[in-house]
């Protein structure tokens, strides 16, 4: 039994299947955690949610800035960019059941027992882990209830950006979006900075990166975390694993063994066509 966890996809199916293959992953014994953002930009969306969905149990994922996108677009209330190569998927047979299986997904998954918290941006410094918990369940209540089109059209915006329990409604659920789904930089009292997407050794002071600051999350856990792939991989302490390495911008796809601590990369394969 082994758990492997997988950094961003953004469509990219046939590098995560040959991820897989390299592993001789068995999803009926080991389990596979991918960090969000499973569409978009790479080639093969539907692919990949076709894929992710007949696994069941034996995958266990968390939705990011693009998979909440997805849908916003599918509920007609944000714009198709082509960019985001997203059209076979919104025109496909099966895109209601994929898209309601997709809405059914956590922002936050934690295993007490691997001591082991996995979101697609990270966690704020201004968060513990029951406030983490309880935020992102709020979000998948809202996502799971007939209401899920107001959030969607409220869930855009950078406001408001410093946490207090005294947040309610919608710009609550928006701050929690953010935190767990956007989030790169904090100011120093854990405020969220919602602009900057430099690197960090271009990043204006006094902004740090959110995994920089002062925790409330217990030393034992690890948090893992994708969505910023100019971090490639690099840069984070002990227990803070960035495994979004852009295999969808001609990067990689990162793939981690948990147990071992191993890692398993699979090149972007437009990136190999272009050589």
């Amino acid at each position: 039994m082994s758990t492997y966890l997988i950094g961003d996809i953004h469509g990219c199916y046939h590098e995560l299947r040959i991820l897989l293959t390299k592993v001789n992953f068995d999803p009926k014994k080991d389990t596979l955690w991918l960090t969000g953002d499973l569409v978009a930009r790479g080639p093969d969306s539907l692919e990949v949610l076709r894929y992710v969905k007949q696994l069941g149990s034996a995958a266990k994922i968390v939705l990011g800035n693009h998979d909440l996108h997805l849908l916003g677009v599918y509920a007609g209330i944000s714009r198709n960019k082509p960019k985001d190569k997203i059209n076979e998927l919104l025109s496909a047979p099966d895109a209601d059941e994929l898209i309601n299986w997709l809405r059914k997904q956590p922002l936050l998954q934690c295993d007490d027992d691997l001591k082991l918290i996995m979101t697609h941006a990270g966690i704020t410094p201004q968060w513990d882990l029951e406030t983490a918990k309880i935020c992102a369940g709020e979000v998948e209540v809202m996502l799971n209830s007939s209401s899920y089109p107001l959030f969607l059209n409220s869930m855009y915006g950078d406001m408001p950006n410093n946490w207090s329990p005294e947040l309610s409604g919608l710009t609550r659920l928006r701050f929690s979006t953010n935190a767990l789904t956007r989030m790169r930089y904090c100011f120093p009292n854990g405020q969220l900075d919602m602009l900057c997407k430099d690197k960090p050794e271009s990043a204006p002071a006094p902004l740090k990166p959110w995994f920089e600051l002062p925790q409330q999350i217990p030393a034992e856990y690890s948090i893992v975390f994708g969505h910023w792939a100019s971090l490639e991989g690099q840069g984070t302490s002990e227990r803070f694993y960035a495994l979004d390495t852009g295999c969808c911008w001609g990067g990689e796809l990162t793939m981690l063994h948990w147990e071992d601590k191993q890692y398993f990369t699979q090149p972007s394969l437009s990136a190999v066509k272009q050589h």
